[in-house]
């Protein structure tokens, strides 16, 4: 059970860092009082060792060891590219 390591999907917002990329994962929950469905935002800065990871690109990653100050994730794969990536 100790190298069970948490997997999360998102799409990448940022690539402007040299082997580094933002990932937006977007999650809907239900408000604990309320019920209402909201959308939980959080960004992630990932690893991508080969800096193959363009803007709009789906990703899977995965939690590391600290990597820097704030770099706690490894991009594992690329799910799916962006349209404006193939073009």
């Amino acid at each position: 059970m100790r190298d069970k390591k948490k997997t999360r999907e998102g799409l990448v917002v940022s690539n402007a860092m040299d082997k580094t990329v933002k990932v937006e994962v977007v999650s809907r929950i239900p408000h604990p009082l309320y019920g209402k469905i909201i959308r939980k935002r959080l960004l992630l800065k990932a690893h991508d060792e080969k800096n193959e990871c363009l803007l709009g690109d789906t990703v899977r990653v995965v939690e590391s060891r600290p990597l820097s100050k704030t770099k706690r994730w490894s991009v594992i794969e690329i799910i799916r590219r962006s349209e404006a990536a193939e073009v």
